[in-house]
């Protein structure tokens, strides 16, 4: 195993210190120097489109014979808040469609999605032996010393098999998940809550029992500080190096930042549907990507082969997927077809169906983050596509 790297979080740029530049120093040198070209990072900003303001009137829809398996597809789409979707078979986009307003080349929030993107950077850095999944995380993350990571493996964290104190209600202000979001930025903060995400993270208290799934978002950005700490590197730099950059993505994906910089690597990275479809057109290729190899063919073999029917606890995902799993941040059907998926709230999904060698990508904005219902219409209109593939 490699040594990893110690020393503080990554700085923004090189030889600057942790945690600059600052709301208050980066119009001054030397700070100016990054944040000049870096403003987003510093100060909310929006986008100037290069297409006119107004927004056309209609959905554009191109279903294709999709469409003639499925005559109600677009309809469904329509009902389930869709405002992007695809269909790639091969290396060949059969199906897409986009709401009135939303373009191809737009971004979307790909909410917990983003959690798959990280186990893939993840898989990199174990495949290179950078990071050991038997290790214990304070191995390389020693501040995690006293909070629930403190004995767990990060084999553990990647399958989310630690109990934690940690509730993921995305709707109670007083649930971790939304003091987790303030300290990254997300909502307003409060008195009392952490600076910033590592400090938050370090916070995290359980029982420390281990081996039964418990869905929790602060498990990814865990993986991410080890990330960071083993690359020296930011989190957003290296998703970049060991993903985006190998893709031959139309465009640069993004990642909201907290205080310092830290990316919030279980829900925060936005792209476009196309770029997406990418990352699972890599899966599928066993690893590869047009800019070389990401992650090894046993890796993607552990995803595809899903993880431990025994430890998901789940059951709003085993009542529709009883043989399902979760493993590697990705989740697992056990269906007769080996669906794989990427999962967001609100109505995320990069979908695999390795049957028909084809990814689906879905990005909504339900107007709710995470219900039975939603997931109940969502996931009819994955299985009904890959059933449709099988005909096309």
């Amino acid at each position: 195993m490699n040594t990893p790297t110690t020393g503080s979080h990554p700085a923004r740029y090189p030889d600057a210190a942790a945690g600059e530049p600052t709301l208050d120093s980066w119009q001054e040198p030397p700070h100016n120097r990054w944040a000049f070209a870096h403003l987003g990072e510093m100060v909310p900003s929006a986008a100037v489109s290069r297409r006119p303001v107004n927004a056309p009137g209609h959905a554009l829809a191109r279903l294709g014979a999709i469409a003639a398996q499925l005559p109600d597809l677009e309809q469904r789409l329509e009902q389930t808040y869709t405002d992007a979707f695809l269909v790639l078979r091969g290396t060949e986009v059969v199906a897409e469609y986009y709401r009135a307003g939303f373009a191809p080349d737009d971004r979307h929030l790909l909410m917990s999605v983003s959690k798959s993107l990280c186990g893939t950077v993840v898989g990199a850095l174990v495949d290179e032996g950078r990071i050991d999944p038997a290790q214990p995380v304070t191995e390389y993350v020693p501040e995690l010393a006293g909070s629930v990571y403190d004995g767990p493996s990060v084999l553990q964290v990647l399958d989310m098999q630690i109990s934690i104190d940690y509730n993921e209600d995305y709707v109670d202000p007083a649930s971790e998940v939304q003091t987790h979001g303030r300290s990254a930025g997300w909502r307003t903060r409060r008195d009392g809550d952490p600076a910033d995400t590592y400090e938050f993270l370090t916070t995290l208290r359980g029982d420390g029992s281990t081996g039964e799934f418990q869905y929790c978002s602060a498990n990814t950005d865990v993986l991410a500080w080890i990330v960071e700490r083993v690359t020296g590197l930011r989190y957003v730099e290296a998703l970049s190096t060991y993903l985006w950059a190998k893709l031959d993505a139309d465009r640069d994906a993004t990642i909201t930042v907290d205080t310092t910089g830290f990316g919030f690597a279980h829900g925060g990275v936005s792209c476009t549907a196309r770029d997406l479809a990418r990352v699972g057109r890599m899966m599928l290729d066993g690893g590869v990507a047009p800019g070389g190899r990401v992650v090894s063919e046993d890796w993607v073999r552990r995803v595809l082969a899903g993880g431990s029917h025994e430890a998901m606890t789940d059951k709003g995902f085993t009542n529709t997927f009883p043989d399902g799993s979760y493993t590697r941040q990705w989740w697992c059907t056990g269906n007769e077809r080996g669906n794989v998926s990427g999962i967001g709230i609100h109505g995320q999904n990069l979908w695999l169906d390795p049957l028909t060698d084809s990814v689906i990508v879905k990005l909504s904005s339900w107007p709710d983050p995470d219900t039975e219902h939603w997931h109940r219409l969502q996931n009819g209109i994955l299985l009904d596509v890959s059933r449709a593939l099988d005909a096309v």
